[in-house]
């Protein structure tokens, strides 16, 4: 079943968290050691960065109090711009499905939030995936009977991520941010852009490698991740190529990357054995950071007046779980 894409939209809060923010922090690290190793400059974050400076998140419970912004009202920013993005009133908008991270409530559903927020009485629900988020959610309408879902479904993926990160500890202070991203999607309906192979895996074996549990940091096998976050991938986008080979005349048009948004040395390891070059890898880990299920769509989000028919966006991202997805997006039409 074809998913047709009429509008993306993201948002990420206003404080940054620099690497200069975190060199005063004293927790042993420094703006050369943090791009060496990782690719980051800045990230996001909905926290006071006072509250951060003072206590360093050593209590996640008193997180959500001090947060600026819930994980709803991120996602209602980004909602606001999908739906603006694909020209429609939002009251068309039949069904909200939302995924989270970390998420602020565990009972209701976070889709009930950002529905309210958004002042839309319809079916609500989470579809949580970790960082992979954005994939499974379309992987799950793509095996819905199209008859029976609404025209237009609303997709949202909300983190904040540094409500749960650590930030006396270097290693894992480094690497997060907060935002969020959104998309109208329609089974029926044309749009901009359509969805094409898309597919989810997991293995479940590796369920203990990243975790955020109920009350506590972010933790994860950080070398096994970052081998698996490599070779899937590289496999995803791999598979996309070979897909696009049953169309010739794609063989013409420009193949475009997208990866998950968690270490932009990662990302360029897999750009240079993929043979992928600088103007068609797209990324905004650098300034961003590590924004979980938001990141990869928040880039084609950022990038949307940028995109032209017939450009392929090859969407290959890794995730808790563990998990790795692909999809390729085609562009049809202009912004």
């Amino acid at each position: 079943m074809t998913l047709h894409l009429h509008g993306l939209g993201h948002f990420h809060p206003e404080n940054e968290i620099s690497n200069r923010f975190l060199e005063e922090l004293d927790i042993g690290t420094d703006n050369d050691w943090i791009v060496e190793r990782v690719g980051i400059r800045a990230r996001r974050t909905v926290l006071p960065l006072d509250y951060i400076r003072q206590t360093k998140n050593a209590d996640v419970r008193a997180a959500a109090g001090a947060a600026l912004y819930t994980n709803a009202q991120l996602g209602a920013r980004a909602a606001e711009l999908a739906i603006a993005r694909a020209g429609i009133d939002r009251s068309r908008i039949g069904m909200v499905i939302s995924g989270s991270s970390a998420p602020r409530v565990l009972c209701p559903a976070e889709a009930a939030f950002v529905a309210k927020e958004l002042g839309l009485e319809v079916p609500a629900f989470d579809l949580n995936s970790a960082c992979t988020t954005f994939l499974a959610q379309l992987y799950q309408l793509s095996l819905m009977h199209p008859e029976r879902l609404p025209d237009f479904v609303l997709i949202v993926q909300t983190e904040t991520l540094t409500s749960a990160t650590d930030y006396s500890d270097r290693n894992t202070a480094v690497l997060f941010g907060d935002g969020a991203a959104a998309a109208v999607i329609s089974t029926r309906i044309p749009g901009r852009a359509c969805v094409r192979y898309v597919n989810v895996q997991s293995s479940p074996a590796g369920a203990d490698k990243v975790l955020i549990t109920r009350t506590g940091y972010f933790a994860q096998d950080g070398r096994a991740v970052q081998m698996f976050a490599i070779k899937r991938t590289r496999e995803g986008y791999e598979r996309i190529v070979e897909a696009r080979r049953d169309e010739p005349e794609a063989e013409a048009w420009p193949l475009h990357f997208v990866g998950h948004q968690a270490n932009l040395r990662v990302l360029e390891q897999v750009c240079e054995r993929c043979g992928i070059t600088p103007e068609r890898h797209h990324a905004n880990v650098e300034l961003h950071g590590n924004t979980g299920g938001a990141s990869a769509p928040s880039v084609i989000s950022m990038d949307w007046e940028k995109w032209r028919p017939h450009d392929d966006v090859a969407v290959s991202v890794v995730g808790g779980g563990l998990t790795w997805a692909r999809a390729m997006l085609r562009f049809e039409g202009e912004p």
